[in-house]
């Protein structure tokens, strides 16, 4: 049975983040600030670092009423649901894809005793390659395949409707739009389907008046692929915007709220069978689920062929590749 909770009620709910860098750390400050656990755990292969950073974590912990503490794998039990946010940093100038070996093999050592000790609770992956993880986290775990969610577009999408709200004019929050495809840079924009106040952006554009710009257009999802390259070369990681978007996927999972999300899920797309890509999700307590298909353009049907392709191949070159961590002691932290 998946997790079950009073939807009105935090003081049972516990949810652990598997790496004590700079994104499990913002995360669990951002849960803290949310009200959404009363038992926050973090696990980290440098136990010091991470006590440091619980004890740290405890004097804002005090306002929020929750408990913020240092564990292991066997505190996974009972979990509503394991942020995975351990992994190699991303260094300026690699792509996401780069980091596939050594993650793979983190993967290996860290997926299975989540499983074994909370075999009921939800995954939510957000070490890079996320797509690619997301996958391997399925295998790993065994875990149905709703119940593996990777972070996958989410923060593609919030950017991309900042880039759009910000050339429009408006709030981001009255910009629906969607990056899909692969957390990275083979992502796609869904032109056909973005829109302000219910119209497409040629409408809305006509309507009040403004010139609809496509060259403008595509520097606004030029920027959103390359956010994180531009954050990551001026201040070395990205951290804010990762954990609130990971909070508002944990948000619908705990609440059992059904909000629907860009999120990265095993499935089958654009022809492309077994692999993990971002496509709206129902999110909610039983984890993720694509209810609806989107009616995209053939050019964005292809496109996100072209995406599932780009990930398959490097879910094909894992197949050989030995899984054996060099160092131990890496640092568990997930830089997006």
């Amino acid at each position: 049975m998946p997790f079950q909770s009073n939807s009105s009620d935090a003081k049972s709910i516990k949810i652990v983040v598997v790496g004590a860098g700079s994104v499990g750390v913002t995360t669990a400050y951002a849960l803290l600030l949310d009200r959404l656990a009363a038992d926050i755990v973090l696990i980290d292969v440098d136990k010091n670092r991470a006590q440091g950073e619980a004890m740290d974590l405890s004097h804002a912990a005090h306002f929020a009423q929750a408990r913020v503490r240092v564990g292991d794998y066997e505190d996974c039990a009972h979990a509503a649901a394991v942020v995975i946010t351990a992994g190699v940093n991303q260094k300026p100038g690699q792509t996401r894809l780069d980091l596939v070996k050594t993650n793979y093999a983190l993967f290996k050592e860290v997926v299975p005793r989540v499983a074994h000790h909370a075999p009921d609770t939800i995954l939510v992956v957000a070490t890079n390659p996320v797509d690619v993880l997301t996958h391997a986290a399925l295998q790993l775990s065994g875990f149905p395949v709703e119940r593996v969610i990777g972070s996958g577009t989410a923060m593609d999408t919030t950017r991309f409707r900042h880039e759009l709200g910000r050339h429009f004019g408006v709030n981001p929050r009255n910009v629906h739009a969607v990056i899909l495809g692969e957390h990275g840079d083979s992502q796609l924009p869904a032109w056909s389907l973005a829109s302000i106040s219910g119209m497409r952006l040629r409408d809305y554009c006509e309507a009040a008046g403004v010139e609809y710009d496509e060259a403008a257009l595509e520097g606004c999802a030029r920027r959103t692929k390359e956010a994180a390259y531009e954050i990551i070369r001026r201040k070395g990681k990205t951290n804010y915007g990762v954990a609130s978007v990971l909070v508002s996927i944990l948000q619908p999972i705990v609440t059992d709220s059904d909000a629907i999300m860009t999120v990265s899920r095993v499935g089958a797309y654009g022809g492309v069978e077994d692999v993990a890509l971002s496509m709206p999700c129902k999110l909610n307590r039983s984890g993720a689920y694509q209810d609806v298909p989107l009616r995209l353009s053939e050019s964005e049907q292809q496109a996100l062929r072209q995406s599932a392709l780009s990930i398959k191949e490097v879910l094909d070159s894992l197949e050989d590749q030995p899984c054996v961590l060099e160092d131990q002691q890496y640092s568990l932290r997930a830089e997006l």
